[in-house]
């Protein structure tokens, strides 16, 4: 479904990603995991159509989407769940969540999906005459994923979704995205928390320093030395 060929990106003269290649398959979850200022959020945005490419290719479904903007990307179903979460904190939920139904097929199908993403998150449907602004951290990256799930992405990416929460919350969070994958989505996650992402992935990449060092089934990375004495402190 997506593919990278040996991208170069970066911000104005400072280049962060070198050579990146990796690969989604449809219904599969791949996470990309590494330590702050990896690359890892650049990597997202530059597929995204967010950060234009200084070299390389980029492909999905077998189109060459190396030049398309944001937008663009958005139309062709790719979804990207920001760090952050990034809701409109004086709409209310229901606003936030219809916000996420811009896309054109998104839209002719909205009615439906917000009940079926209701029904995924039951505590954003208890929530959703409230202003956004108003919520738990944990309760507003529910809305911030299913915002995006309104979509009706082919891919969906999230980027650091247990940031800044308690471990509770994180549990919670992995919890839904489980239940996501479940669902046959093809998933792109961004994590630091690499034991949670591993145990939900696939396949992994690790990315240090802009390159890709590791690439594996998420189980063989779990037993990688490298990840364990680098990321999962073992």
């Amino acid at each position: 479904m997506l593919t990278l060929e040996r991208v170069d990106a970066g911000y104005g003269a400072t280049s962060i990603l070198h050579a990146v290649s990796l690969d989604v398959r449809a219904g599969e979850v791949v996470t990309i995991v590494g330590a702050n200022g990896a690359g890892k959020t650049t990597t997202l945005r530059t597929i995204a159509g967010l950060v234009r490419p200084t070299r390389g290719r980029i492909l999905f479904e077998d189109e060459d989407v190396t030049r398309l903007s944001g937008h663009e990307m958005v139309e062709r179903g790719v979804t990207l769940i920001p760090e952050g979460r990034q809701l409109f904190p004086e709409m209310t939920v229901r606003e936030n969540l219809l916000m996420g139904a811009y896309r054109r097929a998104a839209r002719e199908r909205q009615t439906e999906t917000l009940a079926e993403v209701l029904d995924l998150f039951p505590r954003v449907r208890e929530r959703l005459d409230q202003n956004a602004g108003s919520l738990s951290g944990g309760e507003q990256q529910m809305v911030a994923i299913a915002r995006g799930m309104m979509a009706r992405p082919k891919l969906l990416m999230f980027d650091e979704p247990s940031l800044g929460l308690a471990p509770i919350v994180v549990a919670q969070v992995f919890a839904v995205v489980d239940r996501i994958v479940k669902t046959g989505a093809t998933v792109l996650i961004v994590e630091q928390n690499v034991f949670h992402t591993l145990q939900v992935a696939d396949r992994g990449y690790v990315l240090e320093n802009g390159e890709i060092v590791l690439a594996d089934a998420s189980a063989a990375l779990l037993d990688n030395d490298h990840v364990r004495r680098a990321y999962l402190g073992i």
